[in-house]
Formats: structure tokens, sequence, C-alpha cells
């Protein structure tokens, strides 16, 4: 049942949780969803309008070529509001017959109550926002098909709008700008480009109401987060996915079966379990996705980083000391390395008969900070394993993930210049002697971070982005963000030499995580930002 005694109450479409007392014409002309236009306060309605702009953009272009305005971001999951109960969907009811006639409407207590579906499930539809909602469940004697005794109640509060973060847009760092949500159905036309994607999703087994109290639980609550994740992800449209702390329960029973519907191709590497001791059944790993109608699968490679611990334990360390190295660099991470071959046509005739094939890397390098030695080394065990590919192939490289390291630090020097400075504080504390000495930290691959691409942009779009990258590391200012720590951990680093950027997604302005305290929050539901990168092969 819904109530209709009290009054519907609009409610903020950037603070749910608060009412509102705005509302913006403009969505109303451009037939923007009406839950869209509504705003708490002036201000929040000014701060918001930069974003909110783009509201009206969308639907303006959505018109103009008869696309829906929000068919793009979640077509999958629309809703048809039908407000009568004896024209729901028959599924709905879960196949079975109602015992009583429909019931319009109860009156109990002097609130007057309508009935608006009558089934074990019920998704709540844009007339119930503003609303409350009871649950009535009863005991039917299976021979009388009479209820027994009183029925079981359950009474929601006001239902809100589903949070809908401001659409991200793609900024080209080439000179063109790309407005709106990224729509790059046109690619094939410029020839040779593909997106990448890397996202730390955080795992439901790290997403405690301890840690990130700020957050609402409902918001927290995994059958929330994964339908936006979801949704968030598919709304990119990118070629290749690389997502960390995704559990083995959730790839199998959800990641897999949804994105396959998309038209993705799935592949997993889970964390080892020599240190995690939970339920093996929701050990996280690293998990790669790539659009098959862009891509092949052609190889692919596990790093386990224990075992490469454990060949360097049994090689330097002496026997009374086995244990306490072992402590030390057995971490459970992992990689995972997917050789793909391009299903697109580069158009150059340089190329001409020539397989594209391309280097992912996905990783994340989860270690406490103090252990910066470990962290340190694993990279550079990545790449060196990487160059051994380089080797073997004229192949460009694509490096992503979350390496729990700020720019500047040791891990992110090796990764981006190629070596670490024998100076450098990260390489202090060392008690197995495996970082030092500094000069064997180097490797051999052109290795470029793609968004280092805003700090050199000099026009446009991309010139706005300058104030959100770090002018000293021409990094993201942060992609981590939680009431504890803020800074950047997430990079995309790709192979210079044979890739160029040409366009990134746009990153999010603190002021407007902080809104919410901090990731994750109703709109976004990770502790961390997505990066999202679209490159062309060079000839």
């Amino acid at each position: 049942y819904r109530i209709q005694s009290d009054k519907k109450v609009a409610v903020c479409s950037v603070h749910p949780a608060e009412q509102a007392t705005v509302q913006c014409l403009g969505c109303i002309k451009a037939k923007v969803p009406i839950s869209k236009s509504y705003h708490c306060t002036i201000k929040c309605f000014s701060d918001a309008w930069q974003h909110h702009r783009v509201l009206h953009e969308r639907a303006a272009a959505a018109m103009n070529d008869g696309d829906e305005i929000y068919g793009r971001l979640n077509s999958s999951t629309s809703i048809a509001v039908n407000n009568n109960p004896s024209q729901l969907n028959p599924s709905l009811s879960n196949g079975m017959t109602a015992i009583f006639p429909a019931t319009v409407t109860q009156r109990n207590g002097g609130e007057i109550w309508v009935e608006i579906g009558r089934s074990k499930t019920y998704t709540p539809m844009a007339d119930d926002i503003g609303h409350a909602l009871k649950f009535e469940c009863f005991v039917i004697d299976a021979e009388a098909k009479l209820p027994v005794g009183v029925p079981t109640t359950l009474t929601t509060s006001r239902v809100i709008p589903a949070p809908s973060p401001t659409p991200r847009r793609m900024i080209s760092v080439g000179g063109i700008d790309i407005p709106g949500h990224p729509e790059l159905e046109n690619r094939t036309l410029f020839g040779g480009t593909f997106t990448v994607l890397s996202y730390n999703i955080l795992s439901d087994a790290y997403a405690t109401s301890e840690k990130y109290s700020y957050c609402p639980s409902w918001a927290l609550a995994w059958t929330y987060r994964k339908q936006n994740l979801l949704r968030e992800i598919v709304g990119y449209r990118a070629d290749i996915l690389c997502l960390q702390e995704v559990q083995s329960d959730h790839y199998e029973d959800f990641f897999a079966p949804e994105l396959d519907k998309h038209g993705y191709q799935a592949l997993l590497k889970k964390k080892t379990t020599e240190v995690y001791g939970a339920n093996v059944n929701t050990v996280d790993g690293c998990a790669t996705f790539f659009r098959r109608d862009r891509f092949s699968h052609v190889k692919k490679y596990e790093v386990e980083f224990n075992k490469a611990a454990q060949s360097l334990i049994d090689a330097l360390v002496p026997n009374v000391q086995k244990k306490t190295a072992s402590n030390r660099l057995i971490k459970d991470n992992v990689s995972l390395i997917v050789v793909l071959e391009a299903r697109f046509n580069n158009q150059s005739s340089d190329n001409l008969g020539r397989r594209q094939l391309i280097c992912v890397a996905n990783t994340h390098v989860n270690i406490p900070q103090e252990l910066k030695d470990v962290k340190i080394w694993q990279v550079h065990t990545l790449l060196k394993g990487l160059e051994k590919i380089a080797a073997s192939a004229d192949i460009p490289m694509l490096v992503c993930g979350d390496f729990n390291s700020v720019p500047g630090s040791a891990p992110h020097s090796l990764l981006a210049v190629g070596k670490v400075e024998h100076l450098h504080p990260d390489l202090v504390v060392d008690p197995l002697g495996i970082v030092r000495p500094a000069t064997k930290l180097t490797h051999q691959l052109p290795l470029v971070s793609a968004y280092a691409a805003f700090g050199r942009a000099g026009n446009g779009l991309a010139l706005e982005q300058r104030r959100k990258i770090d002018p000293a590391t021409h990094e993201p200012l942060f992609t981590n963000c939680t009431r504890d720590f803020i800074g950047t951990s997430d990079y995309i680093f790709y192979s210079a030499d044979s890739l160029s950027v040409e366009s990134l997604l746009e990153l999010l302005d603190e002021e407007g995580v902080r809104k919410d305290t901090a990731l994750p929050s109703p709109e976004w539901s990770s502790d961390h930002i997505a990066l999202l990168a679209e490159f062309r092969c060079k000839p």
C-alpha cells in the first residue's frame, strides 16, 4: 500500500534526505525526469548548476536524435509506471492467483492506504516518491484459502529518488571536447581508438559500517551498491574494464552474467588465500572484461606474488629468517595480464594485414603503508614480467589498477619514470635487502600516466581539469576519498611509443564529493572513482 493521506513531499535531487523548496523550470521544458528538477535550497541549485545543465544538454540532444534521455545509462532496468493493480505485470505476483479481490483503499487510524501491488516483491516507482509504503503479509490456510491469525506488516520511511550522480564527461586532450556522457559509438570512424576503464569497486567484505559510518546503511548495502556500480560501469561503455576488489561470488553471480548481457567477455584472477582467513567464496581479485565485438582473447598470464615471494625467500634468506621474511612478503596479491587482439580497423597503410595486439595488466597492490619495500618489490616484479612479454612481441602495454601508492612514491616513480632515485625515502626501510641497491629498480617499458595529459592541456574543457591535477606530479589530486584519507592511488599507464591519449573521463571535485562527507555515498558506490581513457593506436 501507498499512504495517500499525507501530502506528497518533493525531495532534493542532490540531497535526497532534504525536502525540496526550489524546482528547475528548465528541466520541465526539456522533459528531464521530474525528480531531477528539485533542489533543497537556491544555493544547492546554484552549486549544482555546472553539472545540472548537462542534463538539459543531454535532453536536448536526445530529443534531436529520438533517443530516450536516460536510456543509454541504464536501459536494462527501466520501469514502466502503472498504478492500476489489475494491470500490473503478472510476473510480479509470482504466477499466483490473487486470493482476495483487489483492495483499492484501506483506512486505519485516520490514514488512507491505496493498494499498489499484490506480490512477494515490489519495486518502488516514480509515483511512490515522497510517500511511505506498507507491506502486508498473510499466512493462508491452504484448504480454506483464508488468512490465519494477524497479518505481519512492515512500513517504510518516505521513498526517495534513487540518487543519480552527475554525469562525468569525456574530455578531449587533443583539442576537441566531447560533451555529455561518454558517447563513443562512432569510434571506428577515427580508426584504431578504444577505451579502457580502471575502477576499484570496493569489495562488500571491506565495506563495513564501522569503517564507512558516514555512508547511510542502505547505500552501503551490497544489494544497492551492486546495481549502482553496474549502472555506472555500463554507462561508460568502455571497451576494456579493469576492476579491482571483485569478490569471487559477486563475479560469478552478478558481474559476469550482467556484463555478458552488454557484450562483455569476463576473466577473473582471485587473490591467493595463504593470509586471507575468511570465507574462500568471498575472496576478492582482479576482473578484466572486454567487449567481444571489439576484441578477442589471445592469451592470459596470472601473476601470484606469493609464488614470486617464495622463490625470493628460498634464494636470499637464511633458514633462521624464513618465517620473518614470509610474514613480510606473503600478502596474497595478484595481477591479471591479458593479451587481446583488436577487431577494429587501424586504417593505416603501415598496419594493413597486421594483427593489432594489446596487453592489459590489471592489478591491486593491497599492502599496508608501512611495508613500502614490499610494495615496491611487487610493482617491480610485475613490470619485469611485462618486459618479458614486450620482448616477445611488439605490443602496446596498458598497466591499470589500484597501486595503493601516492604520486611521487617509489612505486609511482618506478612506473612513471622507469627508475627510483637511490636516496628516495621509501627505500630507507629494507630489512630483507630486496629493494637495494636502487640501481636494480628499473624497467625499459616506455610507460606514461594517462591522466598526466590533463596537466599538459592548454585549451577548452581540458584546461578546466588542470585545477584537479597536482602541478608537481601531473596526477589527479585524488582517486580515493574516505573520511580518513584523500589522495591518488589509482592509475592507467600506457606505452607512449605505440599509443596516444585521445580523451579522458573528467575528474570529480573534492567539494562535490565532500558534501556527503566522503566516498562511498548514495551517489558513488565505491571509495574510489573510476578512471577512463580513450587511446589511439599509433601507426
